[in-house]
């Protein structure tokens, strides 16, 4: 048996999760343990339940116990059933020892680490340029359109005066046979009054020819051939006036006729893209 003085207090939290109670003071703790007057008879065979010790503190104030033992007795504690878990395995081999300094092999796991590091970035750049490639050939012309990205003309087919249209890349292509006089009026023409200021020798490899795509710089309409007030193209959609040349004179379009690159393979044979 043993002796014990004590004072109540708040319970700490080991001892609430014990499911004990102390109601007053002098109370009943663990089973095993009698209160009789301003003594404590605690029964050896049942041993008390603390957190540190018989003699030791709540931690954080609450309930103190100090005893006095005057006969053999033997405490388990509760916390020392607990098991802790071992990470051996996932461990390094350089860390496993708990005696061994870490700061030996420091360098050997940092190394490691970079080889991780880069190993993981190279494989993720590859495989970023791998999408972006596979991404931006998705978006390549296909077959079909590349083996139209080029088309023969055959100029003898085209009377003076006048303007043949073909389907190149998806857009009309105007391929316009001038006459002298259509020639002479384009290359007279004051670039002063011109919206997009272009002299006819620039636009023309050969003055009898003139090849532009025939698409409106306003909207994107088709327009027409041999009309307008200046007797070249005419856009009805919003009324733009194109001269023989290509270029824009009356109306909303902004810019001339696009030009496509061309050349003459014969005399009689026009290669356009």
């Amino acid at each position: 048996m043993m002796s014990i003085a004590a004072r109540s207090g708040t319970l700490s939290p080991y001892l609430q999760a014990t499911n004990y109670a102390v109601a007053g003071p002098l109370k009943a703790l663990v089973p095993g343990v009698v209160v009789k007057s301003d003594k404590i008879l605690m029964d050896v065979k049942k041993p008390f339940l603390c957190r540190e010790s018989l003699s030791g503190q709540s931690a954080k104030g609450g309930l103190s116990v100090s005893a006095s033992i005057n006969a053999p007795s033997g405490v388990r504690f509760a916390h020392t059933d607990i098991k802790i878990p071992d990470f051996s395995d996932y461990r390094r081999p350089e860390v496993v020892d708990p005696k061994k300094s870490s700061q030996e092999s420091g360098e050997a796991r940092r190394a490691f680490s970079y080889l991780i590091t880069g190993s993981t970035a190279v494989v993720g750049v590859y495989t970023a340029k791998t999408v972006v490639t596979q991404f931006i050939s998705s978006m390549s012309a296909s077959a079909d359109v590349l083996a139209l990205s080029k088309i023969e003309v055959k100029l003898s087919d085209i009377p003076e005066g006048k303007n043949m249209t073909f389907k190149w890349r998806g857009k009309p292509l105007f391929v316009r046979h001038r006459t002298e006089k259509e020639i002479a009026t384009e290359a007279d023409v004051n670039l002063s009054e011109l919206r997009d200021p272009q002299h006819d020798k620039e636009r023309v490899q050969n003055p009898s020819w003139v090849v532009v795509i025939g698409v409106c710089t306003h909207l994107g309409c088709v327009p027409i051939a041999n009309a307008g007030d200046y007797g070249g193209y005419y856009c009805p959609c919003h009324g733009s006036h194109y001269d023989a040349s290509g270029r824009i004179r009356k109306g909303p379009a902004p810019l001339n006729l696009e030009v496509p690159y061309y050349e003459f393979v014969d005399e009689d044979t026009l290669l356009v893209g």
